[in-house]
C-alpha cells in the first residue's frame, strides 16, 4: 500500500491537469493506488458511511487510479492510531476524538499530539440523546437531580459527553444524581424495567438501541438539552444538533428535540498525497445528493456543515477543493 502511494507521488510530479493535480498511477503506468477507510462495527453507522464513500469514489477508479475499500475496526481511537502508523489511509473518527488526538489529550496524553493527523470533512451529527421515562417527570435536563441516570460505562464517549452536559447546567453527577455506569446497549432494558429513570447516549439516528428504548410498554420522551452556548464555545468539537423524531413513532415528543453533539469526521495523514485526498473530497461533494441517499443518518447533511467539528488542520488536498467551490 505504501509503495503504491510512493509511486503515485513520483509519477504525479511529472504530470499535470487543469485541476492542478495529475492523473494517478493507473493512467500513467497501469497501476492502481489502493486506499482503505477505517470505520467501526458492522452494525453501526461508521461502516455504512465508509462504504458509501468508497462506492462513490470507486465509480471513477479508472479516471483517478484509486481503488477504495473499507475495514471494520474498533472505532475512533483505533482509526487514528492506524492512520498515524500508516496501516490505514483514512478513518472515520468522532470530532471529540479528533480534537483529543491533535492536542495530545485522553488516550494520546502519553504519546503526545498526533501532529500528522489531518481533517478531510465532517459528516453526520451524533447528538447527545437523553431518553427519559415519562412517568419519571423529567422534562428538562435539570430535572435529573435526584434521579437514577445511566451516564455510560467508563471510557465510553457518551460518558464524557453526558458529564459535560450535566456540568453545563450545574449538575455534579457524583452528588446530584444516582449515576449508573453501564453500556448503552443495556440501558433500554433498564429503562423499560423501571430500574433507571433516564439515560444518555451519543449516537447517530436512526439507532436500534434508541428504537428499543422507545418501543416498550413504558412511555418515554427525548429531553431537550439547551443552554449549551458556553459549552460549545469551550469545546470546539461540539455543535448544536437535533434529534429527529420521525424514526421513533412511539416517543411522546411531537417535534424534533434540541440538543448538542459531536460529528463523525473523515480524517487522514499529512503523508497521504494531496491528489488522493482531493479526489475523495471532489467525488463525495459532486455526488452529494446521491451520497445523502445512502443512509438515513445523512439526510441532514449540507455541504456547508462539512467544515464543522474539525480540529486537526485540513489536508491541503481537501482545502484545494474547498477553495475551488468558494469555501474558506
Amino acid at each position: 500500500m505504501k509503495n503504491a502511494i510512493i509511486l503515485t507521488v513520483a509519477l504525479w510530479g511529472a504530470i499535470s491537469l487543469v485541476t492542478g493535480f495529475g492523473p494517478l498511477v493507473e493512467k500513467a503506468a497501469g497501476k492502481t493506488t489502493f486506499i482503505t477507510i477505517g470505520t467501526g462495527g458492522i452494525t453501526g453507522v461508521y461502516y455504512p458511511t465508509g462504504s458509501a464513500i468508497a462506492k462513490i469514489v470507486n465509480r471513477k477508479r479508472k479516471q483517478y487510479g484509486i481503488r477504495c475499500s473499507v475495514e471494520s475496526t474498533a472505532g475512533s481511537v483505533f482509526n487514528v492510531n492506524a492512520i498515524m502508523s500508516g496501516d490505514l489511509e483514512f478513518g472515520i473518527v468522532q470530532s471529540d476524538r479528533q480534537y483529543q488526538a491533535i492536542n495530545g489529550l485522553a488516550e494520546w496524553q502519553d504519546r503526545g499530539p498526533q501532529k500528522d493527523l489531518r481533517a478531510v470533512f465532517g459528516m453526520h451529527p451524533e447528538p447527545v440523546t437523553l431518553v427519559a421515562g415519562v412517568d419519571a417527570g423529567i422534562k428538562s435536563i435539570t430535572d435529573l437531580k435526584g434521579k437514577r441516570v445511566n451516564i455510560g460505562n467508563p471510557g465510553s464517549d457518551q460518558r464524557e459527553n453526558s458529564i459535560d452536559a450535566l456540568e453545563a447546567v450545574g449538575i455534579d453527577y457524583q452528588k446530584d444524581l444516582i449515576a449508573e455506569e453501564v453500556k448503552a446497549a443495556e440501558a433500554p432494558g433498564l429503562l423499560q424495567d423501571g430500574r433507571i429513570d433516564a439515560f444518555f447516549y451519543t449516537v447517530a439516528h436512526p439507532n436500534g438501541t434508541i428504537r428499543e428504548a422507545t418501543a416498550g410498554r413504558r412511555k418515554v420522551r427525548f429531553v431537550a438539552i439547551i443552554g449549551t452556548a458556553k459549552l460549545l464555545a469551550k469545546y470546539p468539537y461540539y455543535a448544536s444538533a437535533k434529534i429527529p423524531i420521525q424514526f421513533y413513532p412511539e416517543v411522546e415528543n411531537t417535534a424534533d428535540v434540541e440538543t448538542f453533539g459531536v460529528k463523525a469526521t473523515l480524517v487522514t495523514s499529512a503523508k497521504v498525497p494531496d491528489q488522493v485526498v482531493y479526489a475523495i473530497v471532489k467525488e463525495v461533494f459532486e455526488n452529494f445528493e446521491d451520497f445523502k441517499k445512502l443512509h438515513p443518518a445523512f439526510a441532514v447533511l449540507t455541504k456547508e456543515s462539512a467544515l464543522e467539528g474539525l480540529s486537526a488542520p485540513i489536508h491541503p488536498g481537501a482545502m484545494k477543493y474547498y477553495k475551488e467551490i468558494g469555501f474558506k
